[in-house]
């Protein structure tokens, strides 16, 4: 068994987490990746109504499988009702992060509902601490999506278990047993998976983006917010998005200032994704993504992980 606070807390059989991934992380993801034993989270754009919320939740419990929801902080400011719909939801976990989450975060502790935040470097790990959080997830770098891209994951995580007492999941990086059996033995909690659920079939992203991870290598990644300009999303300009580079980053890196006013940018990329054109269109992936070889059921996946895991703490303890 891989028992720690997080299992112990949420009653799961394996210490993993699905991310929160918008676009990706649905109901039947979510479910899947509890199927597996870990904790599936659906994940929650920003524009998106809580109508989806409810529609993927339903989804989700439709299956008997517990799940959370994971929703960003700075979105929150605007639409309040994606968040009365996720407490709606009695999620097992939700994930509140990038942004000023610490009234978001009271009122789900008063509503009985176990809280994580993203961090991106210790302080902001003392910070979610303070605010009484259940969980906090330490966020290398090297994770794909959006976040701090500040500290690699190992420093981080070995850096914030030094400096607080709540359970503490790693994220960035992990795509296989043996990250996760690296990351249990430094002191985390659990995982906090992403990019490795790519290309699971339960995921809600496109058969040609899955493709596409599949093929990257873990050079293949960059940490940029031209997708966000180039679609006018308000993401906090520190948290860039990290994504598999293509031929649009390579055009607008360094030109971020023209991006943000060229209607024709907007509507080429908004065609790209119609059009499912990869060499224009966006994949959120992080550095694990050429981990990548196949696509596997979510459950597959999480149960795989781990199971190695397992393996290989056993055999270094009987070393």
């Amino acid at each position: 068994m891989l028992e720690t606070s997080l299992t112990d807390q949420l009653s799961l059989e394996v210490p993993i987490v699905g991310a929160p991934m918008a676009g990706v992380a649905g109901g039947a993801l979510a479910a899947a990746v509890s199927a597996g034993g870990g904790l599936g989270m659906i994940g929650v754009g920003s524009a998106d109504p809580a109508e989806l919320i409810r529609t993927e939740a339903a989804i989700a419990r439709g299956t008997g499988h517990r799940y959370g929801v994971g929703l960003m902080a700075w979105a929150l400011r605007d639409r309040p009702d994606q968040f009365d719909a996720a407490v709606e939801a009695e999620p097992a976990l939700v994930s509140v992060s990038f942004g000023a989450y610490r009234p978001w975060v009271e009122r789900l502790l008063d509503a009985g509902i176990p809280v994580a935040t993203q961090v991106g470097d210790t302080d902001e790990a003392r910070a979610a601490a303070d605010a009484g959080v259940d969980f906090v997830v330490a966020r290398g770098s090297e994770a794909g999506g959006h976040g701090r891209d500040r500290v690699a994951t190992l420093p981080l995580l070995q850096s914030i278990l030094d400096a607080i007492d709540v359970p503490v999941l790693a994220a960035g990086g992990i795509a296989t047993g043996r990250g996760l059996a690296a990351v249990l033995a430094a002191g985390a909690s659990g995982a906090w998976i992403g990019t490795a659920l790519l290309a699971s079939p339960e995921a809600i992203n496109p058969v040609p983006a899955r493709a596409r991870a599949i093929a990257a290598t873990e050079t293949d990644t960059v940490a940029t917010s031209v997708f966000d300009l180039a679609q006018h999303i308000d993401w906090p300009p520190n948290y860039p998005g990290r994504a598999l580079a293509n031929q649009f980053f390579r055009e607008w890196s360094g030109r971020e200032g023209e991006l943000a006013a060229s209607p024709e940018a907007t509507a080429q990329l908004a065609e790209a994704r119609r059009s499912g054109d990869y060499e224009r269109a966006f994949v959120y992936a992080g550095q694990g993504v050429g981990l990548l070889d196949a696509e596997l059921p979510a459950a597959a996946v999480v149960s795989s992980m781990a199971s190695e895991a397992r393996r290989l703490l056993d055999r270094w303890r009987a070393t």
